[in-house]
């Protein structure tokens, strides 16, 4: 069970990297200010190229219709870049770069 006085944690695998993810923050921007970089380009919601699956937690979105279909949200598919995180997640993103271990 989550600490209500900590922001969500976000795991990301393959990498086994975690980060916590403020409501401030999209799950995209958390991870950049942890020195983790998931693939993005457009950062709207609508390229989809940060499309990741959550295999644990819960996410709100800040745009009304973010570009995924009702198959993919019922799948598990989320899009970090507009996404929120609302409780602990687990996320599958196997094209993440851990830019603290990069010299």
């Amino acid at each position: 069970m989550s600490d209500p006085t900590r922001p969500p944690l976000v795991r990301v695998e393959p990498l086994g990297q975690s980060f916590e993810a403020p409501d401030s923050l999209t799950i995209l921007e958390a991870a950049g200010f942890a020195n983790l970089r998931l693939p993005r380009s457009c950062r709207n919601g609508t390229c989809r190229t940060c499309l990741c699956k959550m295999t644990e937690g819960r996410v709100r979105y800040t745009i009304e219709w973010p570009g995924l279909s009702r198959e993919e949200k019922m799948e598990g598919y989320i899009l970090p870049c507009v996404a929120i995180a609302e409780t602990d997640l687990v996320i599958e993103a196997p094209d993440t770069v851990d830019l603290s271990s990069s010299k």
